[in-house]
């Protein structure tokens, strides 16, 4: 049976809490990335990230999400497809709603979480799955982002396009940062995710 895993980043700071004056309203931003499945270094870099990064405050997600694109950047090469939406002046409740609402969503996706790290907590599935037998073809990853400040992202419909949204995600200062998460599947190599459930599952993506 495909079993769909993920990897998550956590952190939400007391800004929820903070009226904000003279200051940008808040907006929640989703950034999904398809990738063949080829590019395995991808999967190890985002392991790699997972298991060095303190996600307890606002710098450490400020790392995570700086690392993340240099990981889609560098393998950008077996990026085939994208999205990207952006809620925009929402109040800091809406925010916060919306923010768990993305996250619900994607979550929901996956059979199984086998490696999180939410505020610095860290867990690994001790479940040993033998493989399907079917090649990894391709890799999802997604970013969840909450923030003051978000810069307006080009619609992403090549992969030039794809990288400037990278780049400009790239700029957000670690102050803005309200909340993040990253998620990607499979997690383990030895995983597969089919054209089929990608295209169930993450049916927004476009070619690029």
């Amino acid at each position: 049976m495909f079993i769909s895993v993920f990897i998550l980043f956590f952190y939400i700071i007391d800004k929820w809490s903070i009226s904000y004056i003279d200051a940008a309203k808040p907006s929640v931003l989703k950034l999904q990335v398809g990738s063949l499945g080829t590019g395995r270094s991808l999967q190890r870099d985002l392991n790699r990230i997972a298991k060095v990064a303190d996600t307890s405050n606002s710098k450490g997600l400020h790392f995570v999400l700086q690392e993340t694109i240099l990981a889609l950047l560098r393998n950008s090469e077996y990026c085939i497809s994208g999205y990207s939406s952006v809620d925009n002046k929402l109040s800091v409740a809406g925010c916060e709603r919306r923010f768990n609402q993305m996250s619900i969503e994607e979550r929901g996706k996956f059979d199984e979480e086998t490696l999180v790290n939410v505020n610095n907590i860290k867990k690994k599935s001790a479940t040993s799955h033998s493989s399907n037998g079917l090649p990894n073809e391709y890799i999802v990853v997604t970013i969840i982002l909450a923030a003051r400040g978000l810069p307006k992202l080009p619609p992403i419909k090549s992969s030039e396009q794809l990288k400037k949204a990278l780049q400009k995600l790239a700029s957000i200062p670690s102050s803005n940062i309200m909340g993040a998460e990253v998620l990607w599947t499979p997690q383990k190599e030895d995983d597969s995710l089919t054209e089929q459930e990608m295209h169930e599952d993450y049916p927004l993506l476009r070619p690029l």
